[in-house]
Order: structure tokens, then sequence, then C-alpha cells
């Protein structure tokens, strides 16, 4: 028996949660944040600094696990907030029908997205954010850029595993596709 109480429901130990990535798909939700104007036109995207557990450095999309018991709009809240702070302000899609289901793979070239730990399955979404945004948890930064940038191939392969193809999905889906 341990010691320990559990305390947060939902949460694997690490040795858990290498077992069950090892075992099954692992359910994700990752948000595109982005600033629109008053006619909902997309302004600008919202993109992460990150530096990696082997020291480099890279762009990344909000994303995150879906716990047991969990409804995907409040992973998709908690990841929001733990990314971009607790005043981002969000506007969760009334829908909750993701722009794409991206499926991550630990074999390289089976999808656009690759994972090296686990296969695991992504609910993708535009989410708007009104607030201010400071970046929390592991991320050393939140830098704003116009969709043209976001679209240029220069910055979409400083995102691995394919997040730079999931970037120009969004970009599309919202009606910017260059």
């Amino acid at each position: 028996m341990s010691d320990m109480t559990e305390t947060t429901p939902g949460w694997l130990t690490p040795d858990e949660l290498e077992m069950a990535r090892a075992r099954m798909p692992i359910l994700y939700v990752e948000a595109v944040p982005v600033r629109v104007d008053d006619s909902g036109e997309v302004t600008s995207i919202g993109l992460l600094l990150r530096i990696g557990p082997d020291g480099t450095v890279s762009r990344t999309l909000v994303s995150g696990r879906v716990l047991h018991h969990e409804r995907v709009r409040d992973a998709l809240l908690r990841h929001l907030e733990k990314d971009l702070g607790p005043v981002a302000l969000p506007r969760i899609p009334s829908s909750l029908q993701p722009f794409t289901v991206a499926e991550y793979f630990p074999t390289q070239g089976i999808t656009p997205y690759h994972d090296p730990r686990q296969h695991a399955v992504s609910l993708a979404y535009v989410v708007p954010v009104t607030g201010d945004c400071r970046p929390r948890q592991d991320a050393l930064d939140l830098e704003w850029f116009d969709p043209h940038e976001a679209a240029s191939p220069a910055l979409q392969s400083e995102m691995p595993g394919g997040h730079g193809v999931l970037l120009k999905q969004a970009l599309a889906h919202v009606g910017l596709a260059f």
C-alpha cells in the first residue's frame, strides 16, 4: 500500500504513464491561440517558445492530455490556462468539433505527426483569446505572428513533430490558406 494519498484524480504516476503509453493511444487536445478583429477574422496566431528535453528551442502549440473523467472542453480550458496564463480569456468554440484529428505515432512517416514517446490521438481546435497571455509552466515565451508569418515554411520548420503541418491546417480552416 502506498503512503501517498492521491489528491488529483486522473493523473498517472510517471511509471503508470510510461506503461499506458506503451500499450494504448493517449487522447490529447491541441489549441492554436488566435487574436481576431471585430469581424471575427484572424489577425494573429500565438506560438509558444519551449526548450525540449534535449535542449533544443522550438515553437509549439498549446497541447496536453485529457484526463480520466475529464470533459474535452475542460481539458482544453485547463491546458490553455496552464500555457497562456489565467487571464488569457479563451473563447472555447460552442461546438467541440475539432478542425482536425491528428494521429501521432512513435514511428516516423505513418502520418505527418510524430511523438517518439507514444501513439497519441489529438483533437485540434482554433481558439480565440482576448485577454493578457503570459506563458507559464515550461514555455519560455508566447509570440504573436501575423497569418503570413505563421504560414511561412521557415517558421513552420521550427515546429517539431508535425506541429507545422497542424498550424497550416488551422490557417486553412479559418480561411487563411496561402
